[in-house]
């Protein structure tokens, strides 16, 4: 498959966007996911990105890590900023480091090569589902203007956190997600899955605990050294409760 090739198929399949330099690897994936009736767009670096999004609809990007000119983590960043779009991120590194920048930076997912076309296969079609699940979400969430709870509100529009005092708190990406996930069910235990596929975080056996660190990064913003109130409950084995009463503004 040459660099920018895309494999033909009805409009209604899948279509994936691979980006990476390795004629190989692009030629791998490419015949694998088209066996699966998966369409393939490959391309061999950050600079078609743009061209091949603004014509076609693209439901996953696969990304390779270290690209020349512009790399994987700085292309992920910049998507990030204004698309949802499902990101698999591709590296022959083993740096745990890497990973948990890639995912901090937005991916939704992480492979680290040589790996089997049938694992990538699996973690496509579990991905499209958890982000089929979140549109969902996002469809309840456009209808809630901010939540209210112990004196605090997140509104959901602005993407902003106000503390009882009136004081705005930054939140990440995955932080907002996470906080949105536990004011649209409090007082319920949500286990760690739920709240992996609600907040866009890694869900694979290594990074079970991303979620557990994700918390604990949380509970350090709306739980600030000297409150007394535990927002956030640990259920041991079951995942955790926002304990808070929360109000819904419509």
């Amino acid at each position: 498959m040459n660099p920018s090739q895309t494999t033909a198929a009805p409009a209604t399949t899948v279509h994936v966007l691979v980006v990476d330099d390795d004629p190989s690897m692009r030629q791998m994936i490419a015949d694998y996911l088209d066996d699966n009736e998966i369409r393939v767009t490959a391309l061999d670096g950050g600079k078609g990105i743009a061209d091949v999004m603004a014509r076609e609809t693209i439901d996953l990007l696969i990304l390779d890590l270290k690209l020349p000119g512009e790399d994987g983590m700085q292309i992920a960043r910049r998507l990030r900023g204004d698309s949802d779009l499902p990101i698999i991120m591709l590296t022959g590194r083993k740096d745990e480091a890497d990973r948990v920048m890639g995912l901090e930076l937005g991916a939704d997912d992480y492979l680290t090569k040589p790996f089997s076309p049938r694992e990538l296969l699996a973690r496509i079609r579990a991905l499209l589902r958890r982000s089929r699940a979140q549109e969902t979400v996002a469809d309840g969430l456009a209808r809630i203007r901010a939540f209210r709870f112990a004196g605090w509100e997140l509104s959901v529009r602005l993407r902003r956190l106000t503390t009882p005092g009136g004081d705005a708190v930054a939140l990440t990406n995955n932080e907002f997600n996470l906080l949105a996930a536990f004011l649209a069910a409090p007082q319920r235990v949500l286990s760690r899955e739920q709240l992996l596929d609600l907040s866009r975080l890694h869900n694979d056996e290594v990074y079970d605990r991303a979620i557990d660190v994700q918390v604990g990064r949380l509970r350090k913003k709306i739980e600030p050294p000297g409150t007394r109130q535990q927002l956030i409950r640990t259920e041991r084995g079951a995942g955790y409760v926002f304990t808070a009463t929360v109000q819904t503004i419509h």
